[in-house]
């Protein structure tokens, strides 16, 4: 007999899905207007992928002379390209701000908000500008494992932040709703002449940077607060919000954020319950995996399902959604010259929970599980999305709470995108395929 209950115990309640602008939206920014129109269509509309939680990024930009570091050293091998080089808005402190800057994510945010009025907006951080680091490159410091923002610079650093965040209120009515200034902060990816900007905080660090942080963006008169820390890691965010908790900073954040490109299930159930205790809701703000083709998108659903059941995340984000020729980290490839572009499998896996999960949803769980079966209940209980993974042949139908009928039916498979599937084949059992992702929609009696 199964047993059905709520397990929706953040301390928000469920927001949606997102993404991340950062980098494609830079690159796709450069297109023609009607080019656009589908692009940011197939994300935000109720009918495509109904995204509506998006994370800007505040570029830092590296030295124009290169004086520290290789020129262009983002487009080296391993790298992430020069899709990754951003401009700064300032080159030096009490310098000016040049607001003519980062047009292509710009507009593609512009676009967002007006296509998706009840859209939700966050600001986060990379790397400071180059002349604010230690090494002078906004790769990382010289030795991967040490902090590159120099202490002198934090005050700056923090007003840059600040700035970029007021003028995007006071000039496009965009009023970020938080503002993250790390990004996987307490590890050793970033370094002098590395593959994208990064900038090593380790703990205590993070705190120190906080509290400068916290009365500047208090006093600038936005309704903007901060959310930390995005680690990389589940278990690295745990110790985190331990080091914080330690250090009395838990009051000076509205919302901790972590990817879940790794952790256990063990972990992410334990920050749950942290943030739960504190009242602080909790974000899963960037995740993404490597395979291929439909088995690596089908891992990936799987990862999100064990994240919403145990994690319980008040938002789930994607990290890219624009990829070139590349179909696992991203939800549409373009080619090389990012001129042509399609949504691939990964969209319609995607879709298959964004489409129909919706904001104030609640998940329902059952006492056991192998994470490849997600419940989620309207906030009135007159609807039930289930979304169910199928890797090998069943006729097996997920067990439903009572009460509940089964209206419609989508599938994506080897051969279908997010495909109706005819009643009468999902009464005989016949709509779990082999190597597929299959949504019911069931109405309430």
């Amino acid at each position: 007999m199964a047993l059905f209950f709520s397990i929706n115990l953040s301390a928000e309640p469920f927001e949606g899905f997102g993404v991340s602008l950062c980098w494609w939206a830079k690159e796709c920014g450069k297109w023609p207007q009607e080019r656009l129109d589908s692009l940011v269509e197939w994300l935000v509309s109720p009918e495509g992928l109904n995204y509506r939680i998006f994370r800007y990024n505040i570029g830092g930009g590296d030295d124009p002379q290169w004086t520290h570091c290789t020129p262009h050293h983002f487009g080296a091998r391993g790298g992430k390209g020069l899709r990754a080089e951003f401009e700064g808005f300032q080159d030096e402190k009490d310098g000016p701000f040049h607001w003519d800057r980062d047009e292509g994510q710009r507009r593609i945010l512009l676009m967002i908000k007006k296509k998706r009025p009840d859209a939700i907006f966050e600001a986060f951080s990379n790397s400071a500008p180059w002349w604010m680091t230690v090494s002078g490159c906004n790769g990382g410091a010289e030795k991967a494992t040490d902090d590159n923002l120099d202490p002198k610079h934090y005050e700056d650093f923090a007003r840059y932040l600040v700035e970029v965040c007021k003028h995007y209120k006071e000039t496009y009515g965009i009023e970020f709703r938080t503002l993250d200034p790390f990004n996987e902060p307490e590890t050793n990816y970033w370094y002098r002449n590395g593959g994208q900007e990064g900038c090593h905080f380790d703990v205590k660090s993070q705190v120190k940077f906080l509290k400068v942080l916290s009365p500047i963006l208090k006093e600038s008169g936005l309704k903007t607060v901060i959310s930390s820390a995005d680690e990389t890691s589940v278990n690295q965010a745990v110790k985190t919000f331990e080091g914080y908790r330690k250090a009395g900073v838990l009051p000076l954040i509205g919302q901790y954020n972590t990817h879940t490109y790794s952790g256990s299930v063990e972990n992410k159930r334990k920050l749950a319950a942290y943030c739960r205790e504190h009242g602080i809701r909790l974000w899963q703000s960037e995740s993404g995996d490597g395979g291929r083709g439909l088995m690596g998108n089908l891992r990936m659903a799987r990862r999100l399902i064990e994240d919403m059941k145990t994690l319980k995340p008040a938002a789930w984000l994607d990290w890219q959604y624009v990829e070139v020729n590349f179909d696992q980290w991203s939800l549409v490839k373009c080619d090389r010259e990012w001129k042509t572009y399609t949504r691939h499998k990964n969209y319609y896996v995607r879709q298959q929970f964004s489409r129909f999960i919706l904001p104030g949803y609640e998940c329902l769980n059952t006492e056991d599980d192998d994470y490849t079966t997600l419940m989620a209940q309207s906030p009135s209980g007159d609807s039930l999305v289930v979304v169910r993974i199928t890797f090998k042949e069943t006729k097996a139908a997920p067990v439903i709470p009572a009460g509940y009928v089964l209206s419609a039916t989508y599938r994506t498979s080897f051969r279908e995108d997010a495909a109706p599937v005819a009643l009468p084949e999902v009464a005989k059992g016949d709509a779990y395929v082999p190597f597929s992702i299959v949504t019911g929609i069931y109405e309430r009696r």
